[in-house]
């Protein structure tokens, strides 16, 4: 297998690990807040909402040593590990308790901060400037399948139901467990690459990816990865980048656990409120995989850059957010086991609202598939720390999210989407436009990014 090949070959794989993955985990986190909703015992006293924020809030601290484990560990075994608990977590379902989902919850936000440092390295690893976008494509549309799996199970398995009998639960989370640890499994099959650099030339990529048996140049290599993490933040670009990532923070929250509970608190929607959390699901999937292939994939065939796509993304986002408000009661997210009868500006639309699903996944896939392109892009030989930080600000405003979608209501979620997402893409356009005129002094093809 020639080197190319053998490159997106990892990426192939690194896709479909994470599938399997995310198939059991979002799918897990759609469903949460109903599923608690909907448990007979009187014991638990937990909440989706909580719980999710509790992960995102651990996650973004633990971004800040998550290159250093890394580091030490090495790329494939720290997915392998973060994986394990993964699966851990979705388990708690079967038979919930609320010291163990809580406990869970900050264990998984430090195996996720881990995973995703792991993610990046591995797709800088094997990508160059001409590949990233393409791999980056790639890697999305494999990741968004999860969408689809687990919620089309959802969708045919819970179809007429109106409550979530404890018989129904341990079947799911169980079979989600089970997809878990498949993808953990196949995070093994991933190929090291072969070192290609001249003699003494460095690479922080790559340095991640030795083999040292040293535990003192292991340990130096996690305090330089800490430090690298430390100096990037202050940088300009990652700077405005920020403002980026905080907006894919808070949708993520949004489409990922509160939006389908919204719409299974409907009660307008009749005995399909519960099944449509599933097709929901499916339909965000659709969007996330079609704008991950087209922007990914067809990447080289671009003129014009990351600035069009991530115009695209907003203004799809714009959309689904005016559709919302009109089309889902203000009390959606905070509606009681009973759901809620009230009405928005609209007689709630089943059709309006998984159309929005699919304009919310789009959406997010313009948005995630060009700061991957443009992190990967701009800091090749220091892929680790930049991805962590990445991570650290989506994984901290997503638990912000999580926090007050607990207590606000549907039109001031939007709201702060809409403030945060306008600023988000101005920030995003300044930074491409500075990548283009470097690109350009280089003398390198634009189109190739």
């Amino acid at each position: 297998m020639s080197p190319e090949s053998k490159k997106l070959f990892n990426i192939i794989i690194l896709g479909v690990s994470f599938m399997f993955i995310f198939t059991a985990f979002q799918t897990c986190g759609n469903v949460a807040q109903t599923v608690i909703t909907n448990l007979n015992n009187t014991d638990f006293h937990g909440s989706g909402y909580t719980s999710m924020s509790i992960i995102y809030g651990v996650f973004s601290a633990s971004n800040l040593i998550s290159p250093s484990v890394v580091a030490i560990v090495g790329p494939q075994l720290s997915m392998v590990v973060s994986g394990i608990f993964y699966s851990l977590y979705i388990a708690v379902f079967i038979q919930p308790a609320t010291w163990a989902f809580y406990t869970a919850s900050v264990f998984i936000g430090i195996a996720a901060a881990v995973l995703w440092t792991a993610q990046g390295n591995c797709l800088t690893v094997n990508s160059d400037e001409n590949t990233i976008g393409r791999n980056s494509g790639v890697f999305w549309a494999l990741l968004q399948f999860s969408l689809f799996f687990g919620n089309l199970y959802i969708y045919f398995a819970w179809q007429g139901k109106t409550r979530i009998s404890e018989s129904d639960r341990r079947t799911v989370f169980i079979a989600l467990t089970v997809i878990s640890l498949v993808g953990t499994v196949l995070f093994f099959l991933i190929r090291k690459q072969e070192d290609t650099k001249a003699p003494g030339e460095e690479d922080s990529a790559n340095e991640i990816l030795g083999d040292s048996s040293s535990a003192q140049t292991k340990m130096m290599r996690a305090v330089a990865a800490f430090k690298k993490s430390i100096k990037l933040s202050f940088t300009k670009e990652i700077l405005l980048l920020s403002v980026t990532t905080a907006y894919t923070g808070l949708e993520l929250t949004f489409f990922s656990g509160v939006y389908g509970t919204c719409i299974g608190a409907v009660n307008r929607f009749g005995s399909e409120e519960k099944s449509l959390i599933g097709l929901s699901g499916i339909f965000i999937g659709v969007g996330e995989i079609l704008g991950g292939g087209i922007f990914g994939l067809l990447s080289k065939n671009n003129r014009f850059g990351r600035n069009p796509v991530v115009m695209l993304g907003i203004v799809v986002h714009f959309i689904a957010f005016y559709l919302i408000f009109f089309n889902m009661p203000n009390d959606a997210p905070i509606a009681p086991m009973e759901g809620t009868d009230d009405v928005a500006y609209m007689i709630p639309s089943k059709e309006v609202a998984i159309f929005c699903s699919f304009l919310l996944g789009l959406g997010d896939s313009c948005f995630n598939t060009q700061l991957l392109s443009i992190l990967g892009f701009l800091y090749s030989e220091d892929s680790a720390p930049a991805f962590a930080i990445f991570k650290f600000v989506q994984s901290i405003c997503a638990a912000v999210a999580y926090f007050y979608s607990n207590y606000f209501l549907l039109q001031w979620q939007l709201l702060i989407m809409v403030v945060v997402g306008f600023f988000g893409t101005i920030t995003f356009f300044t930074v491409e436009w500075e990548a283009a005129a470097a690109l350009a002094a280089r003398g390198s093809d634009y189109s190739s990014i």
